[in-house]
């Protein structure tokens, strides 16, 4: 049995090489055709919107926030999301999905889209969008094309292109990560680089949540 000691925090510059290895061993080369990454590549994805999960040190998973205009929705395209194979199966994901949906809630963004499995994703609050009402830059199963909605009347107004949006909620607040974990987010005046570890159940600032495997 191996003990793992994880830690979620909001992603800096300093982890860009360890999410990019991530993401590659999780979906190869095939990763830059699809239809949501190619609305990645139109700008930067949200940094402050965006997390890593730790272990000891290392970064073992991530989840990418990117600012989006879908239809007339303000919102945000969740991905890439990715676990390393040695640390799947501990609930990591679904952890870093919540976070980011909660700190998407926090930054006023109007809806958290992605393209993904409703099985896993629908019970984590997304919902199904309208078959065929948004129009993605590459071919994509309708059927897969999910929203968490954070404004009113979100669904009325996913109608039509979603591409980048160059306003984020990368405004120079940072949210306390650890308040991310227990619906008492604020704002607080430390870089990102500066903010703790927390405990995915109970949300702690500097506490780190220990796992047996």
């Amino acid at each position: 049995m191996k003990n793992h000691t994880l830690a979620y925090l909001a992603e800096t510059a300093s982890h860009d090489a360890a999410v990019d290895l991530i993401n590659e061993e999780a979906f190869g080369p095939g990763r830059f055709a699809r239809a949501a990454a190619r609305i990645r590549e139109q700008g930067a994805h949200d940094r402050a919107l965006s997390f890593v999960c730790t272990d000891d040190g290392a970064v073992i998973a991530s989840v990418r926030m990117t600012a989006v205009m879908a239809g007339t929705v303000k919102g945000h395209l969740l991905g890439p999301l990715a676990v390393r194979p040695s640390h799947k199966n501990l609930g990591i994901g679904r952890e870093l999905v919540r976070i980011a949906i909660e700190a998407a809630r926090l930054t006023a963004s109007e809806g958290v889209i992605l393209v993904g499995d409703p099985p896993y994703y629908m019970p984590l609050g997304f919902e199904k969008v309208a078959y065929g009402a948004l129009e993605f830059p590459g071919p994509v199963d309708p059927g897969r094309v999910l929203v968490v909605p954070l404004a009113q009347d979100v669904h009325a107004r996913l109608k039509g292109v979603i591409g980048w949006r160059a306003e984020a909620a990368g405004d120079g607040t940072v949210l306390s990560v650890a308040s991310l974990a227990d619906g008492t987010a604020q704002s607080v005046g430390s870089p990102p680089s500066a903010l703790p570890g927390i405990s995915p159940t109970r949300g702690e600032i500097g506490k780190v949540a220990a796992v047996s495997r």
